[in-house]
């Protein structure tokens, strides 16, 4: 499995990071992901069913099939508070869920993103950049962020307790499931930051520097742990940015559109100090 990376500068020295995710794949991996409990049972039971051989591999599925089936649940109770009446108690936990997230850094969403089976990333900047720059960078950010998300993965965890005795009162335990949530996030970015280091450190593939090396190689780009594909459209779309400000919001939109882009994260990153 290979997943497609989207790098380029927003503002000065921050740059973004981003994967692109198609949205017929999305659609996809919804409808395989179980929606009941029934379902996720039998998917669980026909994964232990497997030969000695593939025992580390079933185990690793049955983890991932769990965490996709809570995620989506997470995800289906969080659209509910969306759709409450406005000035319910819903609606108000809904607006303070908005104001945590907004403050999760862009780079956590980017590690969380990277799936822990790819074995290989094609990576897409503006054509002006030096290649290796680019790589230095991602190997850089993702080092960094397999120390932090796991030093805050067992922090978070630490404090799962504590938060647990607010249950006993009869309103939502807001803390205990926010540091939940951060728990897992962190540990799902601590997860992706260590394959994407492992990825682009690995340097035993046939490394493609340029459209001319690609197109030479072709053939051979599936081996590859990572692969350079420079764009000139989005290097036109930079022409755009303001030395100060930086990329602007219109100019953000098209290139999530292009390249299928989350723009409320890639914006993110103009102010981003990690």
């Amino acid at each position: 499995m290979r997943v497609k990376l989207v790098v380029f500068p927003i503002k000065g020295r921050n740059w973004c990071f981003s994967r692109s995710i198609d949205p017929s794949m999305v659609a996809a991996q919804s409808s395989n992901t179980p929606s009941t409990f029934k379902q996720l049972y039998n998917k669980i039971f026909a994964s232990s069913s497997t030969s000695e051989n593939s025992k580390n591999a079933s185990e690793d599925s049955r983890v991932e099939l769990v965490v996709d089936f809570v995620t989506n649940k997470m995800n289906g109770g969080w659209s509910k508070l969306e759709k409450a009446p406005q000035g319910t108690l819903k609606n108000k936990i809904h607006g303070l869920g908005l104001k945590l997230l907004s403050r999760v850094k862009p780079s956590e969403i980017f590690f969380k993103s990277i799936p822990k089976e790819i074995d290989g990333v094609d990576i897409v900047y503006p054509s002006s950049l030096n290649p290796r720059l680019v790589r230095r960078r991602l190997r850089h950010i993702a080092f960094r962020g397999s120390i932090v998300h796991k030093k805050y993965f067992y922090g978070s965890a630490i404090l799962l307790p504590l938060t647990s005795v607010f249950m006993v009162l009869p309103l939502p335990n807001i803390p205990f499931f926010w540091v939940l949530f951060r728990t897992y996030s962190h540990w799902r970015a601590s997860q992706g930051s260590e394959k994407l280091l492992h990825l682009v450190s690995d340097t035993s593939g046939c490394q493609h520097q340029s459209a001319d090396m690609a197109k030479d190689k072709e053939n051979s780009t599936n081996c590859d742990p990572w692969v350079f594909q420079p764009s000139e459209e989005m290097q036109k779309l930079l022409h755009y940015k303001d030395a100060n400000e930086g990329l602007g919001d219109c100019t953000i939109s098209k290139i999530c559109q292009k390249f299928y882009l989350n723009s409320t994260d890639v914006v993110k990153y103009r102010n981003s100090v990690y």
